[in-house]
């Protein structure tokens, strides 16, 4: 299992950061590294990237405003992905770990670095979005 780590202080209070980050159904407005998200029920979802592939998305932890989890899978990897929230007058501290395993042996070596590039381009676009 390979697991990734971001932490970031986001200039806009907890509630805004709360409503982007899991307004799902909004995310090809402001993720650059989406084409669109469906949304199968209240604790699943699909994200497809702009080259079409998809990750299914379910939802196992929701306490709002603090924390959120869920399992992710696609043909590549699957696994789990934690979210945590934190008010700072009007600034959010978040704090996102990602674990996950690859289904594929060969892709082993690079799971780190392609989640940690993710990580960053979701964090940039969440922030150029609120900080706008």
């Amino acid at each position: 299992m390979t697991a990734s780590n971001i932490k970031e202080v986001i200039n806009s209070d907890i509630y805004k950061v709360w409503e982007v980050v899991l307004n799902v159904d909004k995310y090809s407005t402001w993720r650059s590294d989406l084409s669109k998200t469906e949304i199968i029920s209240e604790k699943q979802f699909i994200e497809y990237t702009n080259e079409n592939y998809a990750t299914t998305f379910t939802v196992t932890v929701v306490e709002p405003y603090k924390r959120w989890e869920f399992d992710m899978d696609n043909s590549n990897m699957n696994g789990h992905w934690i979210g945590t929230f934190t008010s700072n007058g009007n600034q959010t501290e978040i704090d996102f770990t990602e674990h996950v395993i690859p289904k594929k042996w060969f892709m082993k070596p690079f799971v780190k670095s392609y989640l940690k590039k993710q990580q960053i381009q979701f964090v940039k676009d969440l922030k150029d979005f609120l900080e706008q």
